[in-house]
């Protein structure tokens, strides 16, 4: 079975595991574990902000930063199909009491011209709108660099925060060939996972200035985040750092190398355009995601149908032969399959 569900199923290699087993650690809730330490300073220093904290989840980080820069009875604006409205099972508003505003868009890229309308003018009755919230890479679709610079002026021109849900940022930062801090820049806090395609087995930082990150750790201490001896993860993520992130280019590779065999078929829909990463959306017309996904596995391809579309996600479990035989697959799937 050639599983493609996710980027999150990798496993550590033997020198992250090695790199593991030999960490240095210590008592992190007192900020002593001198991994973890290295691991925030090298974060903080790749995407050029003052600091970061490591923490257990993407979601974690996004949910510190919608409690801090957010807040009870105020608004974010983001895009209405989001992780933070999707799928992090309404902490944004259950914890951080915070209202989200869904804007509807084009393949989940926000504009400014799009949010402008939707700040508000402080009045007593009305929720303020403090911040944006743009998620790159979105569905594995990156951000134009335009619209984020356009966002983060429009932000500073409303007294406005930005937030970026990076779970995928370097993904990002590969295919765009983008240097990391210019595009961290135009944020004023980033979290990004070292657990999808960077392949460790836990963990995400969440960075920004030296004040917010002191009340970040507070913040994460009062969600049940305050780890010990938390090295041993922190080992896996500076060993990630170092080395996973150009083999991304790998992984999208092998992402367009589906999608080509994709578009050979005479079921598949979708937009080549959009796979710009290492994720692939498509659908088949008039059935099930769900179905779709069945039938991908009797040809022994492990994918995640939804109720419409299925995503298919290279990572660096597979190898090239792994693709080869993928794509061998698919171009063996018979349209009538998905009916029978």
């Amino acid at each position: 079975m050639y599983d493609l569900r996710s980027d999150t199923i990798t496993l550590p290699t033997r020198q992250m595991r090695n790199a593991m087993a030999e960490a240095e650690v210590g008592d992190d809730v007192y900020h002593e574990d001198a991994s973890i330490n290295r691991l925030e300073k090298m974060a903080s220093e790749m995407i050029g902000k003052e600091d970061a904290i490591f923490v257990p989840s993407g979601s974690m980080g996004n949910l510190v930063t919608l409690y801090i820069n957010g807040g009870r009875g105020k608004e974010v604006l983001c895009d209405i199909n989001s992780h933070i409205i999707q799928h992090e099972v309404g902490s944004i508003a259950s914890i951080a009491g915070t209202l989200s505003i869904g804007v509807p868009t084009t393949k989940g890229i926000l504009t400014a011209a799009m949010l402008e309308p939707l700040i508000k003018e402080k009045s007593y009755d009305l929720a303020q709108t403090v911040l944006i919230e743009v998620e790159n890479t979105i569905g594995g679709i990156c951000y134009p660099y335009a619209n984020l610079v356009e966002i983060k002026a429009l932000a500073e021109k409303h007294n406005m925060l930005v937030h970026t849900d990076g779970a995928r940022f370097f993904n990002a930062v590969v295919a765009t060939n983008t240097d990391p801090v210019e595009l961290a820049d135009q944020t004023d806090t980033l979290t990004f996972c070292i657990s999808k395609g960077l392949g460790a087995p836990v963990g995400s930082l969440l960075c920004g200035s030296s004040p917010f990150i002191e009340e970040a750790r507070a913040i994460r201490k009062m969600l049940g985040g305050g780890m010990r001896q938390a090295g041993i993860l922190a080992a896996a993520g500076i060993y990630a750092l170092t080395n996973n992130i150009t083999r991304l280019k790998d992984d999208h590779n092998r992402a367009t190398q589906i999608a080509k065999a994709l578009e050979q078929t005479d079921w598949a829909l979708f937009d080549i355009a959009d796979v710009q990463t290492n994720i692939i959306f498509f659908a088949v017309h008039g059935v099930s995601g769900k179905r779709v996904e069945k039938v991908m596995r009797n040809h022994n391809i492990a994918c995640f149908g939804g109720n419409e579309t299925v995503r298919l996600v290279t990572n660096l479990n597979n190898t090239q032969q792994d693709i080869d035989e993928v794509c061998k697959e698919i171009a063996r799937i018979d349209k009538k399959e998905f009916f029978a």
